[in-house]
């Protein structure tokens, strides 16, 4: 929240804002309760942003990885834990980080020029279905 507020003076028409969200601000998820809860309020800063912004061409968004094999994940959480969460999406693994990297290339873009307030999850489908 800081870091937006001090970029934003610097911060010119055109440009892209993503917030980093994650597939539990969305859905309730055990022993994570307030991390689940600061993702959801990410999600209404982006909304709200979105509107404090209007005209400015200033956009911002949510990007909402859901699972993702990165080194610390596996360390915290363990490869057997990791992979049965994995198989719990509809994908049925977990996602890559070029996955979400392709996601978040899109959003600073202006091929998502017309994109704001909004939320795109790299989850799995996890928290869709």
């Amino acid at each position: 929240m800081f870091t937006v507020q001090k970029a934003l003076p610097l911060t010119t028409k055109g440009a892209s804002i993503i917030l980093t969200g994650s597939s539990t601000g969305v859905m309730g998820t055990p022993q994570f309760s307030i991390y689940s809860a600061t993702k959801a309020a990410i999600r209404n800063l982006a909304r709200s942003w979105a509107q404090d912004l209007r005209g400015t061409g200033i956009r911002v968004n949510v990007l909402s990885p859901g699972p993702t094999k990165t080194e610390l994940a596996l360390e915290v959480v363990g490869e057997e834990a990791f992979n049965a969460l994995g198989s719990a999406t509809p994908i049925g693994r977990v996602g890559d980080l070029s996955e979400t990297g392709a996601v978040a290339a899109f959003l600073a873009s202006s091929d998502s020029s017309f994109m704001t307030g909004g939320e795109v999850f790299v989850d799995g489908g996890l928290a869709q279905v």
